[in-house]
């Protein structure tokens, strides 16, 4: 073999080893309070305090929307739901031209999957997925049959990753391994999600808490899907391809859990409100990383550049969310004081239009944080869309992290400053606006 021809191949060998593998985990359904690590009194979740501690951790960190599909979309694209259209888990008019109409936003978008498989990578989905089959997203690999296929929807066969066994995601990373491929790795279990049915040895541990049985099995839950996610890192540690694995963790959206049923209160899934809206987000990469605990504000529109930035591929131009890797590797400060998000109703209305459903838009500055209320049809949980405050509401994040006291009758110039930032971020074109400024 001529020299010349030798070089060349020992380079893209080593371009292929030190690209990192991705894994993302992906919780379901649970609140940025509900984890050991961020201080709760009774949830035990030992394997992801274990990997937030080597990791860099975001406390304060977001998703731009708190609602399911319209929250995964928004990560595998990078763009904000009124970009990327898919702003509720299903179309009021649930018919199949338009559940395929609205998967089909997926196409519009280089896409987190797509990019990967033109980088070389081998993948696998498991779990929680709305966009059809999963090789509509990217994936050489999957478990969900999706839309059209009879029963396809929002994971299918895929929710069964973590409640039926790991074996799926083993025998993926074994096959990896072996063949030396650089791979990415979703894993969206359908947990701590309802069902709340989680073994009796875990639920156990909760009993004699003076706790109401719909808490325990939560609480319960949050803790069997830390259990499951241990496991994925075993079976890293055990492929000997933990080092060069960048994880990258975040939930959905958040959820409180009711006291009198098993479903979640108010104020958290499918809100505005903090406890709908945070989330941990910690970024674990044992090469490249030091662990470190971030006090900047991060959001999950960053994972998707993030990752391009630690692979070396190209980052798609017009993405509202920052690179972080150069930040994270360096330990120097991210350049960024401000985020953005909003809320629609369940159900999409109009598959072209929005802000049909458009109920808030919010935006966080430093401590403090300003939501507007708009008139957006709700056609499902008209419950958690009452919408009794027509104020701008402001709330101090740092002494009032539960948003209980609204400031902004006392702070006119902060609410001016944020409304401007809003409308600089996104001015809506046809939602009117409830919010009334007396």
């Amino acid at each position: 073999m001529k020299p010349l021809l030798l070089l060349l191949l020992l380079c893209v060998s080593c371009t292929a080893v030190e690209k990192p593998n991705i894994v993302l985990i992906l919780s379901d359904d649970q609140s940025w309070t509900d984890y050991s690590f961020m201080g709760h009194k009774h949830i035990k979740t030992p394997h992801l305090d274990k990997l937030a501690s080597e990791s860099v951790l975001f406390r304060r960190a977001y998703v731009p929307v708190a609602l399911c599909r319209p929250s995964l979309m928004s990560m595998i694209t990078g763009h904000y739901p009124h970009v990327h259209r898919v702003t509720g888990n299903d179309p009021k008019e649930n018919t199949p031209e338009n559940r395929a109409k609205l998967i089909a936003n997926i196409d519009r978008f280089e896409h987190l999957g797509k990019i990967l498989s033109n980088q070389g990578y081998i993948s696998h989905q498991s779990g929680k997925w709305w966009e059809g089959n999963f090789k509509r997203g990217g994936f050489t690999e999957g478990m969900t049959r999706g839309f059209p296929q009879k029963g396809g929807r929002h994971g299918d066969d895929g929710l069964k990753i973590g409640r039926k066994g790991m074996k799926p995601i083993s025998d993926f990373v074994e096959r990896a391994a072996k063949d030396d491929k650089p791979f990415y790795l979703w894993y969206a279990p359908f947990m701590p999600h309802t069902p709340h049915t989680p073994p009796d040895r875990i639920l156990n541990k909760y009993k004699g808490k003076g706790l109401l049985p719909s808490v325990e099995k939560y609480y319960a839950m949050c803790e069997w899907f830390d259990e499951t996610c241990g496991e994925l890192v075993d079976i890293l540690e055990k492929n000997k391809v933990r080092e060069n694995t960048l994880i990258v963790y975040v939930c959905d959206n958040g959820w409180i859990q009711s006291e009198k049923a098993n479903k979640f209160a108010l104020r958290s899934k499918q809100s505005p409100y903090e406890m709908g809206t945070r989330t941990p987000i910690f970024f674990n990469w044992p090469a490249k990383l030091k662990a470190q605990d971030r006090k900047e504000l991060c959001t999950s529109l960053d994972i998707l550049p993030t990752i391009l930035g630690a692979v070396g591929a190209p980052i798609p131009e017009g993405l509202p969310g920052l690179n972080l890797t150069p930040n994270m590797k360096n330990q120097t400060a991210i350049p960024r004081d401000m985020i953005f998000g909003e809320s629609n109703a369940h159900d999409v209305i109009d598959l072209d239009d929005p802000e049909k459903t458009l109920l808030y838009r919010w935006v966080i500055k430093g401590r403090w944080k300003l939501l507007l209320t708009y008139d957006g049809k709700v056609t499902r949980y008209p419950h958690v869309h009452e919408r009794k405050e027509k104020r701008p509401q402001l709330f101090d994040l740092m002494s009032d992290p539960h948003e209980t006291k609204n400031l902004a009758k006392d702070n006119p110039e902060i609410v001016a400053e944020l409304v401007q930032e809003l409308n600089k971020w996104y001015t809506p074109k046809t939602a009117k606006a409830l919010t009334v400024f007396k």
